[in-house]
């Protein structure tokens, strides 16, 4: 192999140490990347009104759909780039490469024109409130033009993480997150664009984030991007979707079933919308190092499964099992604790910091339940077992939740009520996953 294709060796070693810091960086990055979101809602939380709170803070669970489906495709990838390193079939690694990049920018292309067409109807969809309806369409139309950028980052880390290196996506994103705070600054508090400044900062940290990944791809010849005889192979790209669609799919029926509540949040006004919005923020921070154990496991396991290191991989499935827990845990009763404080970084209004407080207790208190199934899902798609997650996903959450919602949240209309459909959806989800993960794993093991 020319030059230095792999930053850690996956297949060989003891596992504890190389599970943690590889995960590390994919966590921060993840955090930083929320950051973006973060960011926004207390520039506008700030210094513009509830109703522009409320504006961006409605179109949250849109935009984690849109982000859930980028990173879905995109493990596509991942497992593509780790299953030939493990199985040391290096001549392939440039078309792969060069297929999974140009892929990601023609459904970064196709997504921002969708985008525009689609903002309103997703609104009116989830009852947006007519007070805010403008602003929030304003915001997601906006936000939708960084969208190429955000596949391009999303792919090219990828495809870095699937060769060990997790390091540099988390340093380009640590930039471009620095870069997003300033701008958004800029253009809220100097210029007064409102929603759409707080957008088009977000476009622009996209951007640059997506480019310090690109520039990475110059240091490896197999790993370098080719504009002028560009590489695009169907088959390669029929792969990455044939792994990445469920994957995406799997994390988008969280979303379509978030949304869902998100509309239920819509009815009880602006008030509720801009508590709901700061508590997500700090769901979504500590649900991110729970997905970056899910990452580790599947690069980790892909690897080592495409390698024959059957054993190795259920190492790696009780390790980060174990690791995440602890690690997902400090974080979010430390977040509980304090909740009023953490709630006051975003805004210093009494009703929406306890009607925050109120989902903070509902459900990010629950939220360690989501190791128990999302680390398990990850050690599947890398084994090729792909569907049964998002089966499981859609059966777990997305119906249950749906129904919760119809029938006991109908009963009794109040939002502790529509809260608890979150951690009773991962307890479903915890028995769908394992028990189709053990006979699976176990079938295939003999």
């Amino acid at each position: 192999m020319n030059g230095k294709t792999s930053e850690m060796d996956m297949l060989h070693g003891p596992l504890s140490g190389k599970l943690l810091l590889f995960t590390l960086p994919i966590a921060l990055s993840s955090m930083v990347q929320q950051l973006f979101n973060a960011a926004d809602t207390a520039v506008v939380g700030y210094f513009g009104s509830e109703g522009a709170l409320a504006a961006v803070g409605t179109n949250t669970e849109i935009i984690a759909l849109i982000v859930t489906l980028s990173s879905g495709l995109s493990i596509g990838a991942n497992i593509l780039i780790a299953n030939r390193i493990g199985q040391n079939e290096i001549d392939e690694l440039p078309a792969a490469v060069q297929t999974a990049m140009l892929l990601a920018a023609l459904i970064g292309m196709a997504g921002l024109l969708l985008g525009q067409a689609a903002a309103a109807p997703l609104l009116e969809l989830i009852q947006t409130p007519n007070s805010i309806f403008e602003e929030a369409a304003l915001y997601l139309r906006f936000y939708m033009l960084g969208y190429p950028f955000l596949l391009l980052y999303d792919f090219g880390a990828a495809v870095l993480r699937a060769r060990g290196d997790s390091r540099a996506p988390f340093l380009a994103l640590m930039f471009s997150g620095a870069a997003n705070v300033g701008l958004n600054l800029f253009f809220v508090v100097a210029l007064h664009m409102g929603v759409a400044g707080v957008a088009i900062s977000t476009d622009i940290s996209a951007a640059l984030s997506a480019l310090l990944v690109l520039r990475r791809f110059k240091k490896d010849e197999l790993f370098r991007l080719t504009f002028r005889k560009p590489q695009f192979s169907t088959k390669i790209a029929g792969n990455i979707l044939k792994t990445g669609v469920p994957s995406a799919v799997q994390g988008a029926v969280f979303c379509f079933a978030n949304i869902s509540v998100q509309a239920s949040v819509n009815r009880f006004g602006e008030t509720a919308i801009a508590g709901s919005t700061i508590a997500m923020n700090f769901e979504y921070f500590t649900y991110y190092i729970i997905t970056a154990f899910s990452q580790t496991a599947t690069t980790f396991t892909s690897q080592n499964y495409a390698a024959g290191q059957r054993d190795r991989c259920w190492h790696v499935l009780w390790l980060c099992l174990g690791l995440s827990t602890v690690c997902s845990a400090v974080p979010i009763f430390t977040i509980v604790r304090f909740r009023g404080a953490f709630s006051a970084l975003f805004t210093q209004e009494a009703a929406v910091i306890e009607s925050a407080a109120v989902r903070i207790l509902c459900i990010l208190l629950f939220e360690p339940l989501c190791n128990l199934y999302e680390i398990p899902a990850g050690v599947l798609r890398s084994s090729g077992h792909v569907l049964y997650p998002a089966v499981s996903t859609m059966l777990g959450t997305c119906a249950f939740r749906i129904i919760w919602i119809c029938m006991l949240f109908r009963a009794h209309p109040t939002l502790p009520m529509l809260y608890h459909a979150f951690p009773l959806s991962w307890a479903a989800t915890i028995l769908l996953v394992n028990l189709g993960s053990s006979l699976i794993l176990r079938f295939r093991s003999r």
